[in-house]
C-alpha cells in the first residue's frame, strides 16, 4: 500500500483528471500533472504541473523519479510514456490495456475474442476497401479508429459514395463501419478492479446523448434486475480478459429486441460515472486512487438516485449561466471545471440532482437545465 503523503502522477490535464486530483488530495496525497497546456482544470488543482508534452523524455523523467505510482486520465495518451513509466514506479491502468480501448478496431477483435456481442461491422484499412460487400452494413456510422470522441471523427452513411466520401473526410485513415442497429436504450456500467483482482462495479446507468455527447445520465437506469445483472456481469468479464487494473466504464446498447451490445471501453472513469461523486459511498476517483495505491476498494452502494446532466459552452452564449437556477434545489449539487473558454461542445461542468427515484431527480434535473437552455438561446437573440 502506498500511503498518504506519496506523490502521485497524472497524464492529462482535463476535468477528469481535475476531479481524481481533488479526490485523492482529500485522501492526503500529493499530485503532479503532466500535460502540455499552461493552463488546464487538473493543473489549476494540482500540488505541481510539468508543462510538456507526454512522450517528452526529461519530463516522463521527473514523474518517474518523484512518483510512487501514476495513472492517466483520458485513453489517447501515448502507451509508450506508460511503458516508460511502468519501468519506475507503479501504473494504474497498463499500457496492454489502454492500447485495446484506444483503437476502435482492436477494441471490436478483443470483444469478440472474449464472446462479447457488438453491433455487426467491418474494419476499412483504406478507400479501396470500400465496396460492395458493405452493403449488409448500411445504413451505418463510419468511425475512425483512433482518436475519435464525443461524436467526433464519425459521420453516418447510407450509401456506398457515402461512405468513400466520409472516409476521405475522416483522413483516410483506418475506420471501422457499424451498423445501425434499432436503439432502445444506451447504458453504461462503471467498474473498478485492483491488483489483487477483487472488483466492484457501480450502478447501472442509462443515458441519453444529444449531437454524439453525453447529455443525462439517470440512476439506476430504469430497466429490469435481470438486465442490469447481465451488464455488470458482461463489465466484469471485460474488465477481467484485459486483465485491466484501475477504473473503466464499458457503454452499451440495448436493442428493441431486447440484446445487450457493447458499444465502447472506456479505460479511465467516465463521464456517465459523475454521479458517483455525490450519490455514492465511493466515487469512481476516490476508487481510481484506491486502486493506484493499493488500498481495499471502497462500497459502491447508491445513497439515494440521481439524474447527472452535462453543461456544454453553448450555455453560456449570454455571458455566466445563472446558477441558481440549479442551486435553489437543496438536492442540487453544482460541479464547474475551471475551464477560461467557453466553445460549444466544450463540456465546462456537470450538476448532478438527488431524489427520492430517478423519475423525480430527473424531473428536477430538467426544469433546471430549461431554464439555463432558455436563458442562454435569449442570450444569443440578443448577440445576434
Amino acid at each position: 500500500m502506498i500511503p498518504p503523503g506519496a506523490w502521485l502522477g497524472l497524464l492529462g490535464g482535463g476535468q477528469l483528471g481535475r476531479m481524481f486530483t481533488m479526490a485523492a488530495q482529500s485522501m492526503g496525497y500529493r499530485v503532479v500533472v503532466l500535460d502540455p497546456g499552461s493552463q488546464s482544470p487538473a493543473g489549476s488543482v494540482a500540488d505541481d504541473h510539468i508543462a510538456a508534452d507526454y512522450l517528452d523524455p526529461g519530463a516522463l523523467q521527473e514523474l518517474a523519479s518523484r512518483c510512487a505510482a501514476a495513472t492517466t486520465e483520458f485513453e489517447n495518451v501515448p502507451a509508450a510514456a506508460l511503458r516508460f513509466l511502468a519501468r519506475h514506479c507503479i501504473v494504474s491502468p497498463s499500457a496492454d490495456s489502454v492500447a485495446v480501448a484506444q483503437d476502435r478496431i482492436a477494441e471490436k477483435e478483443f470483444l469478440a475474442a472474449a464472446g462479447i456481442e457488438v453491433a455487426p461491422y467491418c474494419a476499412l484499412q483504406r478507400e479501396q476497401d470500400v465496396d460492395e460487400n458493405l452493403i449488409p452494413l448500411l445504413p451505418g456510422i463510419l468511425k475512425r479508429s483512433r482518436l475519435g470522441y464525443d461524436g467526433k471523427g464519425q459521420a453516418p452513411v447510407t450509401s456506398l459514395d457515402e461512405v468513400r466520401t466520409a472516409f476521405v473526410k475522416l483522413g483516410a485513415q483506418p475506420c471501422v463501419l457499424e451498423h445501425l442497429v434499432p436503439l432502445e436504450l444506451e447504458l453504461s456500467v462503471v467498474v473498478a478492479r485492483g491488483f489483487d483482482g477483487s472488483v466492484v462495479t457501480w450502478p447501472v446507468a442509462e443515458n441519453q446523448h444529444a449531437h454524439g455527447i453525453l447529455d443525462i445520465t439517470v440512476v439506476p437506469a430504469r430497466i429490469s434486475k435481470a438486465l442490469a445483472e447481465r451488464a455488470r456481469a458482461v463489465t466484469m468479464t471485460v474488465a477481467a480478459s484485459l486483465n485491466y487494473n484501475g477504473v473503466l466504464c464499458v457503454e452499451f446498447f440495448v436493442l428493441r429486441d431486447g440484446r445487450m451490445l457493447v458499444n465502447e471501453i472506456a479505460p479511465r472513469p467516465h463521464n456517465s460515472g459523475h454521479y458517483t461523486i455525490d450519490a455514492c459511498i465511493t466515487s469512481q476517483f476516490e476508487q481510481q486512487a484506491r486502486v493506484l495505491c493499493g488500498v481495499p476498494l471502497g462500497a459502491t452502494d447508491l445513497h439515494c438516485p440521481a439524474a447527472m446532466v452535462n453543461l456544454l459552452g453553448e450555455l453560456w452564449a449570454g455571458g455566466e449561466p445563472r446558477w441558481e437556477h440549479v442551486l435553489r434545489h437543496a438536492s442540487a449539487k453544482l460541479h464547474l471545471y475551471g475551464k477560461a473558454e467557453a466553445r460549444p461542445g466544450r463540456k465546462m461542468g456537470h450538476f448532478t440532482v438527488l431524489a427520492s427515484s430517478g423519475e423525480a431527480a430527473l424531473a428536477l434535473a430538467l426544469q433546471a437545465k430549461s431554464l439555463l437552455l432558455s436563458e442562454a438561446q435569449a442570450g444569443r437573440l440578443k448577440s445576434a
